[in-house]
């Protein structure tokens, strides 16, 4: 029943390492509950059938926004397919873990941004009814703008080693791709050779 359950959370997609992975502001827990967890990403426990071809993807991390990624792991695998899916498995975690502590340094601004707002109008967290306050959308807008500000440098930085990352997992693709080119040719030659009858 577990295995079953486990599947109904994956699917299954085609390799593809080029998608960008865009942290949304969406589905965030609340910053006591992030900061005690560990920010390393938890691999589900979940592993694909033996026949499987593909790698199979997760539902989104609740603080990372991303979904987690089991990678194929092909039979006779090379030592050059092995380095390749071991960079994109460590990318991986280097995404998740960048945008985990990015949503919750988000998430904890944001709320003392509210809080020091309402104070600075003389109001509470909470009107009389006992729901929360918030601020309007061009308030809102001056912390936006701050956080952006703030990381620039921070988010320059990740994108340049996001590209650089990328750039490396396309270059070693290619050397996988040829090399199981020149493999398949190479066989097909030497069948061809041994199928012909001597002379």
């Amino acid at each position: 029943m577990a295995a079953k359950a486990a599947v109904r959370g994956l699917a299954w997609r085609v390799f593809s390492p080029f998608t960008p992975r865009a942290a949304s502001n969406s589905r965030h827990r609340s910053s006591s509950q992030a900061t005690q967890q560990d920010n390393t990403l938890k691999r589900p426990n979940f592993r694909p059938p033996a026949s499987s071809t593909h790698d199979w993807i997760g539902p989104p991390n609740l603080l990372s926004n991303l979904r987690p990624i089991i990678y194929h792991v092909p039979k006779n695998e090379s030592e050059l397919e092995k380095q390749l899916r071991h960079l994109r498995q460590e990318t991986e975690d280097w995404n998740h873990n960048f945008w985990t502590k990015q949503n919750i340094n988000f998430k904890k601004e944001k709320h003392a941004f509210i809080i020091s707002q309402l104070k600075a109008k003389g109001l509470s967290v909470r009107d009389e009814q006992g729901r929360q306050q918030s601020l309007n959308s061009e308030e809102m807008a001056v912390f936006y703008k701050g956080f952006l500000d703030n990381n620039r440098t921070l988010h320059a930085n990740y994108n340049k080693e996001w590209y650089r990352r990328n750039f490396t997992i396309t270059l070693l693709m290619a050397r996988v791709a040829l090399h199981n080119m020149w493999r398949t040719v190479t066989h097909k030659h030497n069948s061809k050779k041994n199928s012909t009858p001597p002379t």
